[in-house]
């Protein structure tokens, strides 16, 4: 994986991060309800949660290269066609979430940080989404499959806490302004398309060459 590559992933996993999502709604209403502390910690739930995807992703991965690289080629040409669904759905306005109306009851820190793990790793559209975007970056070989997963999984968790380890320190604030920005997440949503849309054109683009 080549420096370019890494990069590349670094920027549309920044360009996620600042995405109102689950895990920001999950952050940001955690540290609303009991304070920073939950916050940060369901913050780390939903971390170790991705590395359960990747884990999973970079199995499964290595084991379609060793059906072939046919397997693995398919398999990046339908993750790009349902990043590309995903973009169009954005542009609709079906991508986004809605704030909560009142924030979460309050609850003791070990079932907060298991409350982001499940929430990440039981949800299936995460998994999908995680084989969808890595094969899109990663390199055609069984043997380092999986740390490649990994390395990407840990670039996005690295992206998520720069935006969400502030989200959870200002909560209050943040919720506030963001009350007040109806337009904020239509906007949000345009970007996000834009980044989903420009993945599946790179692979276009990466076939070509």
């Amino acid at each position: 994986m080549t420096a370019a590559t890494l990069l590349t992933f670094a920027l549309a996993a920044l360009a996620l991060a600042i995405t109102p999502g689950p895990d920001m709604l999950m952050v940001l209403t955690r540290s609303l309800a009991q304070g920073r502390a939950d916050g940060l910690v369901a913050m780390l739930g939903i971390s170790l949660g991705c590395y359960v995807h990747a884990l999973v992703a970079g199995l499964s991965l290595s084991g379609a290269l060793l059906l072939g690289p046919l397997v693995f080629e398919i398999i990046r040409w339908a993750g790009a066609a349902y990043l590309l669904w995903l973009g169009l759905q954005c542009f609709r306005g079906h991508g986004g979430v809605q704030l909560p109306a009142q924030t979460l009851p309050k609850t003791h820190l070990r079932s907060v940080f298991a409350q982001g793990f499940l929430c990440n790793v039981l949800n299936p559209k995460v998994a999908l989404f995680f084989l969808a975007l890595f094969p899109q970056f990663m390199l055609p070989d069984p043997g380092t499959a999986l740390p490649q997963a990994l390395l990407l999984a840990s670039i996005l968790n690295i992206a998520g806490a720069l935006v969400l380890t502030p989200i959870a320190l200002m909560a209050g604030r943040f919720g506030e302004w963001l009350g007040r920005k109806p337009g904020f997440l239509a906007w949000q949503n345009r970007f996000l398309g834009l980044v989903f849309t420009g993945l599946a054109v790179r692979l276009v683009l990466d076939a070509r060459r």
